[in-house]
């Protein structure tokens, strides 16, 4: 690492702080960082790295934090560090988490019990570091864990522990109030304190709960005085005077909570007269911090019951500040002058020309708090120079949002303070100029309704004088470009109002104004139509007075064109107007009448002028109205009804629950004592659709019993693998029924009603293989487990040259029927067991209660096999071994040696004597040897129900099950 730099950090740590100072880029420092990080990565991981390499890795990762990059992957390692033993590991743990983690990240609940074992530690400065952690990564859901600890800490004997457990309190006080709302009684026990320290650390919680209840705590100014006083006569230690201020933040707290506490109370007041003025007297205005207190005590004077002493040595300080040079106790001095001047107005006129000069001032932070001085200033008096330097300054700044801010308080001392109507008028027309659309729309509206109502006096002449200065003014402007849309609402709506009450200006003269300035905005409906009201307004009064109107043909191009207009706003105004002009005079007044835009609109909200018609309706058999609340009531009664009788209310809401879904009906067979392989099994109705389908019935073949509605399944060819086993034989398929498909859940099934009569498929047939088609194949799977990719079937004969099944088409075969067997057996009904010595006939299916080969169709999906109607006669007379008809092809051993014949038992084939008597006599004999074709064939079926192959000719059983 090299040798240690002056920090007691090493030579590579001090270069990468200095390569990333002297990085001449963002670029660069990134390139620096990140290669840092790698190394970090690299070293943090080595499990030997040492405890004082380990502290520095740490130290690297918060620098590497602090430059904005991500550093993650070491939180874990600063907690583990923080549970150290060595105070100089665990200060650094503790420093890195809480700078790392926040209060809600995942980490925190592994340092929770870091933090309860150090708060018990006899080291105080180990207690004194967890409290550091407590006030960082503490929240509210593990403040129950730490806080019986913390209070405990309030009687540590060591005054930084003390200080530091108030700390944390105030914490949990921030975080969630009412955890710690039955320990308020600790911060007043605080507060006499022996220590200054844990006393000044107590003034802060007791700030925030004076803040949230000011008389809950009026008991204690006695307390807060006396404080203040002992440090204002310098009786607290040397070291906590800072700048020859003792103790200057403490001072600052409890003129804070004075201020609070002293607020429109004249007795607590008058006990804090005394101190504020020996503060005063004594304050060092020589310093920056001097001159912070000098202002906090202006700020409590000036919120207490006022004392005019202590007003008069609070403006001395204001003019010291204002008159000197530096922009921050300027900036102090303008808003200590607001506060004073709510008190005594008078103080401001000493101080005009002080405030002049911070007007000028370059300082655009001073120069806005200036402005906001002179509108607690502004009189009649000095209104018109306040406004105009408003107005200045406004034209001057382009920050839209304090021009916004500006143009309000202009607007707003004018209402209040304006000389003359005139000078109302011009000012509202510059600020409306030059803010454009930045005004509020409330000031607009405020300024149509102060010029409709007048100042609010009785002299009717006065406000008639404001109108028709409006009205010229608006009539001068209304020709300058770009004026904003705001402004010529305002424009068009007093020229609609007042452009001809005083006569000066005619009617075709305002109109013609009017037109002028729609047509100049036609993009602006809002304008436009500000501006056809003007007109219809115009109108109107022209003839209620009775004079004749002829609109100017722009007028008329005007309306015309509102007209046709897509805005159904402007169309209806465009109508209104063209109604008002052919009503009489008598009409036009009653609808518009003149000057009433302030008159209040007297709404009927019982209708009474209604009253003759409602009652003509009922006597006619009228039903009565229904008012809204008994509406509600009978709608509610309803809806209980419907729920009794669910067809009471067709159009509404049903909340009765859901009918139980009916079972599906079973389906019953006739008995028979013996029923042919070839029989249907009942399927449930609700399963598949009704079909019908009958198949001839050969001569050698005993009665079966009649087939049912929704029976569909066909069990030729299907081998029983446990019980008692029987093999049937495939029938022929009905040439009338061979063409009927069926569709289900996606599958086409073909239903075919086969013969009793036994058949085979010579070997020679076997070679000729046909494609079949994809959805044959899956057919094929769905059904009986396996393709129909090697059948051929006969379409003109029933039987067919006797063939000898290969031991793969048996063990395929077998794979199908087990599959077909299970869906088969778990609806069919059971029947009598057949007679084991009767070899010759039928036998009868079995339908065991529980198939352990259930879920075989599904582990092998969609699969390709051979159909079942390649099978054997069940009328073999020589019978053969099991083992040796099922196995005669495949090797004596599988792939790992063992014997053949016990894999198949340990994959689940059965092996009792009885069940292979049985299938002895079932199976012909089979020839012996291997054959390479049959290799292959099995090599792919195997492969096709996605099975690996774990030899050159597979085991099917062993690897699906074994």
């Amino acid at each position: 690492m090299g040798s240690q730099g002056g920090w007691g950090q090493s030579k590579e740590f001090l270069d990468l702080v200095k390569s990333i100072g002297e990085a001449r880029s963002k670029a660069e420092e990134d390139r620096i960082v990140l290669r840092e990080i790698e190394t970090l990565k690299r070293r943090i991981s080595d499990p030997e790295v040492p405890k004082r390499k380990m502290k520095e890795y740490i130290i690297r990762l918060v620098y590497v934090e602090m430059l904005g990059h991500d550093a993650s992957f070491g939180y874990i390692h600063a907690v583990k560090m923080a549970h150290d033993d060595s105070l100089l590991l665990k200060r650094t743990g503790y420093l890195a988490v809480t700078l790392f983690l926040d209060e809600d990240h995942d980490l925190i609940i592994l340092i929770v019990n870091t933090i309860q074992k150090d708060l018990r530690s006899d080291n105080y400065l180990v207690v004194c570091a967890a409290l550091n952690a407590v006030c960082r990564l503490i929240n509210e859901e593990t403040i129950p864990a730490v806080l019986p600890q913390v209070v405990e800490l309030l009687a540590h004997p060591k005054e930084a522990v003390r200080k530091k457990a108030i700390m944390a309190l105030h914490r949990f006080y921030q975080r969630s109030a009412h955890s710690v709302s039955h320990l308020i009684s600790n911060f007043r026990k605080r507060l006499c304190d022996n220590d200054p320290g844990v006393m000044g650390a107590t003034l802060c919680p007791l700030f925030d709960l004076v803040t949230g209840d000011v008389s809950s705590y009026k008991d204690l100014v006695v307390s807060f005085v006396s404080i203040l006083k002992q440090v204002a006569e310098r009786r607290l230690p040397k070291s906590y005077d800072y700048h020859q201020m003792p103790a200057p933040f403490i001072q600052i707290r409890l003129l804070k909570i004075l201020a609070l506490l002293g607020s429109g109370d004249k007795k607590s007041s008058e006990s804090m007269y005394t101190v504020l003025g020996d503060v005063f007297r004594k304050g060092e205005s020589s310093s920056n911090i001097g001159n912070a207190v000098l202002y906090e005590c202006i700020c409590c004077v000036s919120s207490i019951y006022p004392n005019q002493k202590l007003i008069d040595a609070a403006a001395e300080v204001t003019s010291r500040f204002l008159k000197s040079d530096s922009h921050n106790l300027k900036y102090m001095g303008i808003d200590a002058l607001g506060r004073l001047i709510k008190i005594n107005p008078d103080i401001a006129e000493e101080h005009q020309l002080a405030v002049i000069d911070c007007l000028e001032d370059p300082d655009d932070t001073l120069k806005r708090k200036t402005f906001e001085l002179l509108q607690k200033m502004t009189k009649s008096s000095n209104v018109e120079v306040i406004v105009d330097r408003m107005i200045d300054y406004m034209i001057s700044i382009s920050d839209n949002h304090y021009k916004t801010e500006i143009a309000s308080r202009c607007v707003e001392l004018a209402e209040q303070f304006a000389p003359s109507n005139q000078w109302f008028i011009q000012t509202m027309n510059k600020v409306f100029e030059h803010a454009g659309d930045l005004v509020n729309a409330k000031v607009a509206h405020n300024l149509m309704r102060l010029i409709a109502e007048g100042f609010g006096e009785e002299d009717e002449g006065a406000d008639n004088q404001l109108r028709s200065s409006a009205v010229e003014s608006y009539l001068r402007i209304m020709g300058e470009p770009k004026l904003p849309s705001l402004f010529l609402q305002v424009i068009c709506w007093v020229l609609g109002e007042y452009g001809t009450a005083d006569g000066k200006f005619s009617a075709s003269y305002i109109t013609g104004k009017l037109c002028d300035v729609a047509e100049a905005h036609s993009n602006d409906d809002t304008v436009k139509a500000y501006a056809v009201t003007a007109i219809m307004k115009i109108c109107a009064f022209e003839i209620s007075a009775g004079r004749k109107v002829e609109l100017l043909p722009e007028c008329q191009s005007l309306i015309d064109e509102l007209s046709a207009s897509h805005s159904t706003d402007l169309q209806q105004r465009a109508y209104e107007l063209q109604a008002v002009l052919g009503l009489n005079s008598h009409s036009v007044e009653s609808i518009m009448p003149v000057d009433a835009s302030c008159e209040d609109i007297e709404v009927d909200k019982s209708l009474s002028f209604v009253n003759n018609f409602v009652q003509q309706s009922l006597e006619k058999g009228a039903r009565p109205y229904i008012p809204e609340n008994e509406r509600s009531a009978m709608l509610n009664v309803n809806n209980f009804r419907s729920q009794d009788q669910p067809g009471a209310l067709t159009h509404g809401l049903r909340f009765e629950a859901y009918e139980l879904a009916k079972p599906p009906p079973l389906v019953t067979r006739t008995p028979a004592s013996f029923i042919s392989s070839t029989d249907l099994v009942p399927v449930p109705e609700s399963t598949y659709a009704k079909e019908i389908h009958q198949a001839p019935l050969p001569s050698p073949v005993p009665d079966i019993a009649p087939v049912e509605p929704g029976v569909k399944l066909r069990l030729e060819g299907v081998q029983k693998k446990w019980g008692r086993p029987t093999y049937s034989s495939p029938s022929a398929p009905s040439a009338s029924t061979s063409g009927i498909q069926k569709t289900t859940n996606g599958i086409t099934y073909g239903p075919e009603t086969m013969s009793s009569q036994t058949r085979a498929v010579s070997y020679d047939s076997k070679k000729q293989h046909v494609e079949v088609s994809a959805e044959k194949q899956k057919l094929a799977a769905s059904l009986f487990g396996g393709s129909s990719k090697h059948d051929k079937r006969p379409t003109s004969s029933h039987k067919a040259a006797r063939t000898r099944p290969t031991s793969a088409e048996k063990l395929r075969e077998a794979t199908a029927n087990t599959a077909t067997e299970v869906t088969v057996e778990k609806i069919a009904p059971l029947q009598p067991p057949p007679d084991l010595l009767d070899l010759g006939g039928p036998i009868p299916e079995i339908a065991p209660s529980v198939d352990p080969f259930m879920q075989l169709e599904g582990l092998l999906g969609p699969t390709q096999g051979i159909s079942s109607e390649s099978t054997v006669s069940a009328n073999a007379s020589k019978p053969s071994d099991l083992m040796e008809t099922l196995y005669a092809e495949m090797p004596s051993t599988g792939p790992s040696g063992t014997d053949m014949y016990s894999s198949s038992l340990n994959s689940g084939v059965p092996t009792n004597a009885n069940k292979s008597s049985q299938m002895v006599a079932q199976i012909p004999s089979v020839k012996k040897g291997p054959n390479p074709r049959d290799s292959l064939q099995k090599d792919a079926v195997a492969r096709q129900v996605g099975v690996t192959p774990t030899s050159q000719n597979p085991n099917l059983f062993s690897d699906l099950l074994g």
